[in-house]
């Protein structure tokens, strides 16, 4: 994409938020730019999944949720993360509240805290 593109996407999404959105495949989230279409987002998406890496996600990554319990915090993240989705929230943003939720709780939360604290930052 050219810097036009670019800086579009950057105008509607946060480094941060586009990190998310490529990380959950989401195009949706990617076309709220203007000038981008889904064929265009479905080729950004794609082509940066393989370029994000082991980028940290910032406190509380479900990736990096921490020595403690290694499988049982990505476990529940993502179980959160596909009620809030089941419930209507995009992927991204279910992703990102999951996140928030996690660094606030810690690794050893229940999925019921996870996802009541993850609908109360996704209610603000």
């Amino acid at each position: 994409v050219g810097a036009r593109v670019a800086l579009a996407i950057l105008s509607v999404l946060s480094p941060g938020d586009l990190l998310q959105a490529v990380i959950a495949q989401d195009r949706k989230l990617v076309t709220r730019a203007p000038g981008v279409g889904p064929k265009l987002a479905g080729r950004i998406v794609s082509e940066l999944k393989d370029k994000t890496g082991n980028l940290a996600l910032g406190p509380g990554a479900m990736a990096d949720a921490g020595p403690a319990s290694p499988s049982a915090a990505p476990a529940a993240g993502q179980e959160a993360v596909s009620a809030l989705v089941n419930l209507g929230y995009r992927q991204a943003e279910a992703q990102i509240a999951v996140q928030s939720a996690l660094g606030q709780l810690g690794a050893e939360a229940a999925l019921s805290e996870l996802i009541r604290d993850s609908l109360k930052s996704l209610a603000r």
